[in-house]
């Protein structure tokens, strides 16, 4: 039996609920309701257009209905008289096929029924700009190896003290907070969980990033390439799966403390990794960050090839430690629920074919890796992405035709709407020609 919001909310002293979603592209989508009004919108949920925002219907369907989970519960800290909640899409009267949270709960049930639980954590970089979104926010932060430069990080104290105290005050056991290797750039670390508490807390924290940062004079973005000769914004994401509370993935004897199921996982992972670059890499900005030339501090932090490594942060898949892998190909711009799915359906396929991940590569891919032989690249731009996506025999299986078509059908739009727009770029090299 879920809880009652009415009753929580006079318990808690909120007198409004947002009901948010997060569409294909990322969009946070939502309405303020009344506490007066909630015990209406749990049971039938808040109607929305769905046509309005980037799902895959047209304006004659039905309401668009964002039912709340209330397990999802989050009082804004810095204004604890509004409650925020994800919610769930029906249309009607069944869930929205493409709605990226029903897509990642699709995947979580079919892990559930062999008895596995993915946990996740997502490692947030994010830029702090002028209001305009223009250039650096700090004008002092110009150092050409800023990473972790203390005094660039101090001069943002408050405003990461802020957004640090936040999750501090919701419990998620933040531990470390870094600028980051661009200029003007952050991250923020809390604790793993379930992945789809994690993919909550996810879209909540850039969100609360966003919001306290304008609060503070800044335009915090999570955009992967804002500029061209700093390092772009990744979403590394920690994977583990669980049965019975006992880490699966871990295995003393196994090479670098993983099991062979987490090996079939991985090799799931790497697989399908440029079919779903599509999901993991979702904008055409994206591709500035995966294909970037050496940036202003030495390097781009980011993969181009598909290859996997033990503690070394030059390949796309990096085991740290016994238990888990990090995957460094998602970046900033990432849905929240889409990459977990994604990695999730992937890992599966993994499993369920006995996909081998292939040699560990313990090289320098920065200075070595064009040395190596038959290593697979990743796409070049969004359309080539789009293109192995929607051929891909995993994610049909996986996800199922209706979303893969919805996805491909929206993301094809944006790219002809990139096309249809000269540059300045363009402009400069060809109007003399």
């Amino acid at each position: 039996m879920s809880a009652d919001l009415a009753k929580i909310a006079k318990e808690r002293g909120i007198a409004y609920f947002l009901i948010s979603y997060v569409d294909l592209f990322g969009m946070l989508r939502a309405k303020l309701v009344p506490a007066a009004a909630i015990k209406a919108m749990q049971k039938n949920g808040a109607g929305f257009a769905g046509f309005a925002t980037h799902l895959d219907m047209t304006p004659a369907h039905p309401d668009t209905l964002a039912v709340p989970d209330p397990a999802s519960l989050i009082q804004l800290p810095w204004k604890p008289e509004v409650g925020w909640l994800a919610a769930d899409l029906y249309c009607g009267g069944e869930p929205v096929p493409d709605a990226p949270r029903n897509v990642l709960k699709a995947q979580i049930a079919k892990a559930r029924a062999l008895g596995l639980q993915m946990k996740t954590g997502v490692e947030c970089e994010f830029f702090l700009l002028t209001p305009d979104g223009k250039a650096i926010g700090d004008a002092a932060d110009e150092y050409p190896k800023p990473c972790y430069d203390q005094m660039a990080l101090m001069r943002q104290y408050e405003l990461i003290k802020a957004i640090c105290d936040g999750m501090l005050t919701l419990g998620w056991n933040p531990y470390q907070n870094d600028h980051e290797d661009a200029n003007g750039q952050f991250e923020m670390n809390w604790e793993y969980d379930d992945v789809l508490v994690s993919a909550d807390r996810h879209v909540f924290f850039k969100y609360m990033t966003k919001t306290l940062a304008e609060q503070a004079g800044y335009r915090a973005t999570f955009m992967p390439k804002p500029f061209n000769n700093l390092t772009g914004s990744g979403c590394h994401m920690h994977v583990s799966v669980w049965k019975d509370g006992e880490n699966v993935f871990d295995d003393p004897s196994g090479e670098l403390g993983m099991s062979a199921l987490s090996y079939r996982f991985l090799g799931g992972v790497m697989h399908s990794a440029a079919d779903l670059c599509a999901i993991f890499n979702p904008t055409i900005n994206s591709f500035k960050r995966i294909n970037a030339p050496v940036t202003a501090s030495g390097a781009t932090w980011s993969p181009n090839t598909i290859t996997y490594t033990g503690n070394n942060r030059t390949h796309m898949v990096r085991i740290p430690e016994a238990g888990r892998f990090e995957f460094r190909l998602m970046d900033g711009a990432t849905n929240p629920y889409l990459a977990p799915a994604a990695l999730l359906m992937a890992g599966l396929d993994g499993i369920a074919n006995s996909r081998d991940p292939g040699k560990r590569l313990d090289i320098n891919m920065y200075t070595d890796g064009h040395k190596v032989k038959n290593v697979r690249k990743l796409p070049l731009n969004l359309l080539d992405a789009l293109r192995l996506f929607e051929k891909s025999s995993v994610a049909r299986a996986g996800f199922g035709d209706a979303f893969v078509d919805s996805y491909a059908k929206l993301k094809h739009e944006e790219w002809r709407s990139f096309m249809a727009h000269a540059s300045t770029w363009e402009r400069t090299y060809t109007i003399d020609c």
